[in-house]
């Protein structure tokens, strides 16, 4: 059985808007090696149509892109694609697939059906899965940046607090931090 790792961008006061993170070759990199280390990607409906907007014309080389950029696009092309919706079905992206039905049973066979693991990239989505207590790995990149806004991260709350054990923590050139934990059961 795979792992589901949350991997998203945050600035220091929770702010989880794609738009506030730094984009540069450092940190496309950093989202290329997390993907290329599992087997899947795993995003909610408004993330893959966010994704699905820009990031296949990236691949085909109609949008000009840095290297990093264009290589993120190429390899995201190939790796499949779950997403979770309620409102829509049709997914017409490359190698996409939609999630169907009772969330804590398709997401568990995704994970079953993954042994190199998912990686999951969609705010809302991921406060959902860490409710049905489905989350293992947690991949922030964590911006030096105070948003002053929203969206936040797990900004409904959870039912208990969630203790996580450090794996690994890196700053990157931009000022960034990688930091990746590991859920700590039973305890």
């Amino acid at each position: 059985m795979g792992i589901l790792t949350f991997g998203i961008n945050i600035t220091l006061d929770g702010c989880v808007d794609h738009q506030e993170g730094i984009a540069d070759d450092e940190t496309h990199a950093f989202y290329t090696r997390l993907m290329d280390d599992g087997g899947a990607m795993l995003w909610g409906r408004i993330t893959y149509e966010m994704m699905e907007s820009f990031w296949p014309a990236v691949a085909r080389g109609d949008t000009e892109a840095p290297p990093a950029m264009h290589e993120w696009a190429v390899k995201l092309e190939a790796k499949p694609k779950y997403v979770v919706s309620s409102t829509r079905s049709n997914f017409p992206w490359a190698n996409s697939h939609h999630i169907e039905g009772d969330l804590l049973t398709g997401v568990q066979k995704l994970k079953d059906a993954t042994p190199a693991g998912v990686l999951l990239g969609s705010g809302r989505l991921a406060a959902e899965l860490d409710r049905l207590d489905l989350i293992d790995d947690y991949r922030f990149l964590v911006h030096p940046r105070i948003a002053g806004h929203g969206p936040k991260l797990y900004e409904g709350g959870l039912p208990n607090t969630r203790r996580l054990e450090l794996i690994s923590s890196y700053p990157l050139r931009c000022g960034a931090v990688a930091v990746h934990y590991r859920r700590v059961r039973g305890k």
